[in-house]
């Protein structure tokens, strides 16, 4: 399994509405993730800066390459991109982070 966290920009009074649309994830969107070899997937807010911590353990980490060519993919970051930082193609703008400690 590897590791992946990275962060992404959440706009000002939008954190119920993430937390919202995320509680009612579409059961598509959920496939698509479990079916790309995601096994654990979690998102913290810091509250204070808006910003979102992503971390998820995924079989082969090659596989997240393949997702934004899905159409369930592009149809929910569609959905999001009026409450988050997006790029031209409503992708979030995210930062991946480097690893730097793990105690297993």
């Amino acid at each position: 399994m590897q590791r992946i966290a990275f962060t992404m920009k959440l706009f000002p009074g939008y954190e119920d509405e993430y937390k919202k649309r995320h509680d009612e994830i579409w059961d598509d969107m959920k496939s698509l993730l479990k079916n790309a070899g995601i096994k654990d997937f979690s998102i913290f807010l810091d509250e204070e800066t808006n910003t979102l911590f992503a971390y998820l353990l995924i079989e082969n980490a090659s596989a997240l390459d393949d997702l934004p060519k899905n159409p369930v993919q592009q149809k929910w970051w569609a959905w999001m991109k009026d409450i988050m930082e997006s790029h031209a193609d409503n992708s979030p703008v995210q930062k991946r982070l480097k690893e730097v400690f793990y105690l297993p």
